[in-house]
């Protein structure tokens, strides 16, 4: 394979539990399967780090009773995975924007970065789930997004409030001060003044004067890295594509369309190039889908069943399409990522893979199968 070496990021959803234990219902209760899931999890991430993949992400969803998704702190979760891991990189994916303040937000992003002497990227996103996200906003206007809201007003509200909380939550992580006042937020507070007296804010810091007026603020501490990679967790439209652009962040797309693959890579391109960025073939965004790899197709297949089922009864009422599909043997797969490659540049691709649907045995052999026989395809040909 003549070109840089792939990327594969490995995507979990934090499932507690089998197809029986979810069927059988308020799985994601159960503290023993939480800490089953757990467990599990460490053990992939080491594995992982040991097979050569390069980043492991997950989401945040909260209020999961069911299980299918009890991915409840994108810090903690994040953490745990990086103390059974050496390497890899780190992805919450991602810290939902209507349910966070982005200072609060800026202030675990740069505290997690230092905790895994930058291994860390991180994912923004939207949010979609309304049952939990209407409990948890921040902001009692917005709404969660999906097809059934997708072109109105609580669409255009949503897209409005996530730009200005991304803008927040960039310039937080590179700023030692600043100041904020936009359509939802004010940092700080316009004309605040300290109700005390308190020496080291005008003496050891700055944006405070000697009479306790705060004109600006700022987190800490800095970010490990001098720019932490940035995703768009699960993006599937230009629109989307082109936003990302601006902030050089990487959308990750699953769709399997190459001929739109192709167009959404070059309006990026463009649109990077409009904003002054230099980018590198790659940079564009990320590809990806469902990851199953096991000796024969029919064999892949048959694993891929309860998968299928998960995301039948769990995304698509979301109205998420079943995504690319990276199911079959190691020659079948390397076929299909070749496809792609030569249609778009690659970088990253991002593998959704079946974890806690399958026992640990089946996922971890599908692991290894992909890292001995299809990674080396696509390495470095250095």
């Amino acid at each position: 394979m003549n070109q840089a070496a792939l990327k594969f990021n490995l995507f979990v959803y934090c499932t507690v539990g089998r197809r029986a234990e979810l069927e059988a219902g308020m799985a994601g209760k159960s503290p023993k399967l939480y800490r089953r899931m757990l467990e599990e999890l460490a053990e992939s991430a080491r594995l992982a780090d040991e097979l050569g993949y390069f980043a492991f992400a997950h989401p945040e969803h909260h209020l999961q009773i069911e299980g299918f998704e009890a991915a409840n702190d994108p810090c903690l979760t994040s953490m745990w995975l990086g103390q059974h891991s050496e390497k890899l990189r780190i992805i919450p994916c991602g810290f939902v924007s209507t349910t966070n303040n982005p200072l609060v937000t800026a202030e675990k992003i740069a505290s997690l970065d230092c905790m895994l002497k930058g291994r860390l990227g991180v994912g923004l996103v939207r949010g979609y789930q309304a049952r939990w996200l209407d409990n948890f906003r921040i902001q009692p206007q917005l709404k969660a997004v999906g097809p059934w809201n997708a072109k109105t007003q609580d669409d255009e509200d949503n897209r409005e409030y996530f730009a200005e909380f991304v803008d927040i939550v960039l310039t937080a992580l590179k700023e030692d001060t600043f100041q904020h006042h936009g359509k939802y937020w004010d940092f700080p507070s316009k004309d605040f003044v300290n109700p005390h007296q308190h020496p080291v804010y005008s003496t050891y810091g700055q944006g405070v004067s000697e009479d306790m007026r705060v004109t600006e603020i700022g987190i800490a501490p800095r970010p490990w890295q001098d720019e932490i990679p940035l995703y768009g967790g699960f993006s599937h439209s230009l629109r989307s594509a082109k936003f990302w652009a601006k902030h050089k962040g990487k959308p990750i797309v699953l769709a399997g369309d190459t001929d739109f693959l192709e167009v959404l890579w070059k309006e990026w391109g463009e649109e990077a190039k409009q904003c002054g960025h230099d980018f590198k073939p790659g940079d564009e965004a990320c590809w990806g889908g469902i990851m199953i790899c096991a000796p024969t197709d029919a064999e892949a297949q048959a694993l891929f069943e309860d998968m299928a089922w998960m995301w039948d009864t769990w995304m698509r009422p979301f109205g998420q399409g079943m995504p690319e599909l990276l199911v079959g043997s190691p020659e079948t797969l390397k076929r299909r990522i070749e496809e792609v490659s030569k249609k778009i540049p690659l970088d990253e691709v991002f593998l959704l893979l079946p974890q806690g649907i399958l026992p640990p045995e089946q996922f971890n052999a599908s692991l290894e199968l992909f890292a001995k026989e299809v990674m080396p395809h696509f390495a470095d040909p250095a």
